[in-house]
């Protein structure tokens, strides 16, 4: 809905970057507090976070030239500007990353992901609500009362009423950070769990709910026979 949120002078403050900034800093000062309480190495979470965002970025970066490989040939450069991304080659990446990490610092990579994944899906909420200040991401047609119609300069097109699959986004992984922080630190005492309970529940949440967000969304991102390339990988992310 707003590229630019405000200006300082001649500095223009993008509303996509400033939320991918504001949820990684929430999301490292989460991580850091629940480190500490359950006795892991609380630098090791930050160097982990500064980790992910790189090679997240850069694997969703990836997997969107992949998919939209012809596009990318004819210009290049305009394409590696734009804000498309795929969340999934950054999860991806992110996650091999992090297991090389801890496997170079001899932590037990579970643990750590375990930790980290309820942080992640707050970044990815506030991530999401970058989306929709931006346009990507949005959704079909619709010609319900809550649909959102966005201004001229946002990428979505604008003049018609879409449905806001951002924010639909946004909440799911918001209710998928709580229950995992809930499961995690709350029922603990009352649930047996196994290092890699959390990260998994974690996947399995995330890629269902993303195979079903997937169907409200208008913004072409590569298919794999009748499903989008992140529905075809929620398959087997849920498998």
């Amino acid at each position: 809905m707003r590229p630019v949120l405000f200006k300082i002078g001649k500095l223009s403050i993008p509303g996509y970057g400033l939320m991918i900034a504001l949820g990684f800093v929430i999301a490292l000062l989460v991580g850091e507090y629940r480190a500490k309480k359950k006795g892991l190495d609380a630098e090791a979470v930050i160097d982990l976070a500064i980790i992910a965002i790189l090679t997240g970025f850069l694997g969703a970066k990836l997997l969107y030239i992949i998919i939209s490989f012809r596009e990318f040939l004819e210009s290049p450069a305009v394409f590696l500007k734009t804000s498309g991304f795929v969340v999934y080659g950054g999860i991806i990446s992110g996650v091999l990353c992090c297991m090389l990490y801890c496997r170079i610092k001899k932590l037990k990579f579970l643990d750590y992901f375990d930790l980290v994944m309820p942080e992640v899906a707050i970044a990815q909420g506030f991530g999401r609500i970058g989306c929709f200040l931006a346009g990507c991401c949005y959704g079909r047609e619709t010609d319900a009362a809550w649909g959102i119609t966005f201004p001229a300069d946002s990428m979505a097109p604008s003049g018609v009423k879409l449905i806001p699959t951002q924010l639909m986004s946004a909440v799911g992984d918001f209710v998928i950070a709580a229950v995992l922080i809930v499961v995690a630190d709350v029922l603990v005492k009352k649930i047996k769990l196994v290092s890699g309970d959390i990260g998994c529940l974690y996947v399995w949440m995330y890629g269902i709910g993303r195979f079903f967000i997937e169907f409200l969304r208008n913004d072409f991102r590569g298919s794999v026979g009748p499903f989008s390339t992140s529905q075809f990988i929620s398959l087997f992310a849920v498998a």
